[in-house]
């Protein structure tokens, strides 16, 4: 659809003159990406009401005053208080299956389309003033309808009720399942716990069947949180609802399924990554969130000191070897990789990847699903990808001692192999590719460096302050009073901000050992990963620990923090 400029429109309104808008284009120049409009009311040229009337007649949409209308509670129930302040919209009435909203920002026409898949109804837009949009939501959701009221209409549907009659006795009608899970009860709680935990920036999402409650958790931060749990009989109308939204068969509840479900939120791609798994008392299921806003692909943003950004860019930078990236699962180490691989994109370079699965897509790089049940494992698609003629190489994972074997191979001929390891630490990798069966001549002729990374939450700066830490806690360190003499600690008591938890977003540790000769030599007399700990200290490699009390002498994590993801070195 063709629409008319927005500035010929505020000339032909008469609301600014033909030099005005020279001028409104020359600044639009200097403000990337802000619209003419908004760049117009900023400087005074038009006012709200002109604005909107313009952008009513450019979308083709109806220009509204909010402040002359009511709207029923019934109508603002279709749209929970999450979705309403996330797309900066308010519903106004609801005829015929039609759902009309008022939005400030029409020219965002998949807005519409992502309330149309959220909510199963067709929406239709109008044009409002960002001040009356504001002054809605603050006057119809200043009351917000939460989880709890959700859970509690939900325990008073009677026709919900009565569809889970079935399900109680364990007769499942396949036809009266999808009407359960398309019920716009359920649709409501499901949405509004995943916009919820988006808005979060949740890692996870969980939804277990116990005994005697179903519980619903979410992981922000690398911890748990759990949210108000809804009744237990609803536990199957909302797993066979987010089983629909993956495309799983519901049928099916003795055997664990994966599927995926992509949304687009506010204007971004959103992927769920859903896994069930059938449970004593009812199917358990998991979504990783995987939102591609929240994560930045570059190295200046993953939070490494400026002096190992600097030898870790030196050794990427090689022509062939081995880097590896070790730390438990959900310690960043796919976000560090993917990264590395951002900056050596490039066209004279062909870069290859598989993984397991393909967590984000980048532009100019040709990566590879592994299906271990059609035998496409690391290994077998590690052997093709070597006659693709790769310059760099991403492994997902070393698991085994052929894929191993076949990225030591891809290294000794001229590749530049990037891979992960689940150890505690980097001296510790050195001991799993001995235990994987790599002979250390090998180890020595390929590894180039391996980085250990851990994922520490940030103190909330909104309710930070100075703590004496306890004597338990400076033991469990190994500190004593003189080593912490002129430091200070700091902790997050709890706030809105932060949900009360003291803590807001998370922060890398790092820990990058660049083998040289002196390593190599050790690694070929099989040296202790103590001993290799002790020799990569001496030429300055700074510890997940070291790393950690730095940052908690900082103010920026606490000691606790540092105890719990960091490993006591022997």
């Amino acid at each position: 659809m063709a629409f008319k400029r927005i500035g010929q429109i505020l000339v032909e309104r008469k609301f600014i003159s033909r030099e005005q808008l020279e001028t409104l284009l020359e600044e639009q120049k200097k403000r990337p990406g802000e619209l003419l409009g908004r760049i117009a009311e900023s400087m005074n040229l038009i006012n709200d009401e002109q604005l909107i009337e313009a952008l009513a007649e450019q979308m083709g949409m109806q220009a509204v005053s909010l402040g002359e209308i009511t709207i029923p509670p019934d109508v603002l129930a279709y749209v929970t208080e999450p979705m309403a302040q996330l797309y900066r919209i308010v519903p106004l009435s609801f005829r015929d299956g039609v759902l009309t909203v008022a939005m400030c920002d029409p020219q965002k026409l998949q807005i519409l389309d992502e309330l149309r898949n959220f909510l199963g109804y067709e929406t239709r837009g109008v044009v409002a003033s960002e001040r009356d949009i504001v002054a809605a939501l603050n006057r119809y959701y200043s009351t917000a309808e939460s989880v709890e009221d959700i859970i509690g209409d939900l325990e008073n549907d009677a026709e919900l009720k009565e569809a889970l009659e079935g399900a109680r006795s364990g007769a499942y009608d396949l036809t009266k399942s999808e009407e359960l899970a398309d019920s716009a009860p359920v649709r409501k709680l499901l949405n509004m716990i995943m916009l919820l935990a988006i808005k979060d920036r949740a890692s996870d999402m969980h939804f277990e069947p116990f005994e005697d409650e179903f519980k619903v958790r979410i992981k922000a931060d690398g911890v748990l949180f759990e949210m108000v749990p809804p009744p237990k009989h609803l536990a199957f109308a909302i797993t066979t609802r987010i089983k629909v939204m993956a495309n799983l068969d519901i049928a099916e509840r003795r055997l664990p399924q994966d599927g995926r479900i992509e949304l687009t939120i506010g204007g971004h791609p959103v992927d769920l990554r859903v896994s069930v798994l059938p449970t004593m008392f009812g199917e358990s299921v998991v979504m990783r969130v995987l939102d591609r806003s929240v994560v930045k692909l570059d190295l200046e943003a993953v939070g490494m000191t400026p002096e190992t950004l600097r030898d870790f860019r030196e050794v990427i930078a090689r022509p062939n070897g081995i880097v590896l990236v070790t730390g438990p699962t959900g310690s960043g180490k796919t976000t560090t990789l993917y990264s590395a691989l951002s900056e050596l994109n490039d066209i004279a370079d062909k870069l290859i990847t598989t993984e397991d699965p393909i967590e984000y897509d980048i532009d100019g790089i040709t990566q590879v699903p592994i299906d271990a049940s059609i035998g496409n494992t690391f290994a077998n698609c590690l052997r093709a990808i070597l006659r693709q003629d790769p310059d760099v190489i991403l492994v997902g994972e070393i698991r085994d001692p052929e894929t191993a074997e076949i990225a030591v191979q891809a290294s000794l001929t001229g590749h530049m192999v990037f891979s992960t390891l689940h150890t505690n630490d980097a001296p510790s990798s050195v001991t799993r590719l001995r235990d994987m069966g790599v002979p250390p001549f090998l180890i020595t002729a390929t590894v180039e460096a391996i980085l250990a990374q851990r994922l520490v939450r940030r103190i909330c700066s909104k309710c930070i302050q100075e703590v004496k830490p306890s004597m338990d806690l400076l033991a469990e360190l190994q500190l004593t009073p003189d080593d912490i003499l002129g430091k200070k600690f700091y902790r997050g008591v709890g706030c809105d901000t932060c949900n009360g938890t003291g803590y807001k977003g998370r922060v890398g540790l790092y820990e990058l050992m660049v083998f040289n000769d002196d390593l190599r030599e050790m690694v070929i007399r099989n040296a202790s990963t103590e001993e290799l700990r002790e020799k990569a200290r001496s030429y300055g490699m700074v510890t997940l620990r070291d790393a950690g009390l730095e940052y908690a002498f900082q103010g920026v994590t606490t000691i606790d923090e540092v105890v719990r993801e960091t490993v006591l070195e022997a």
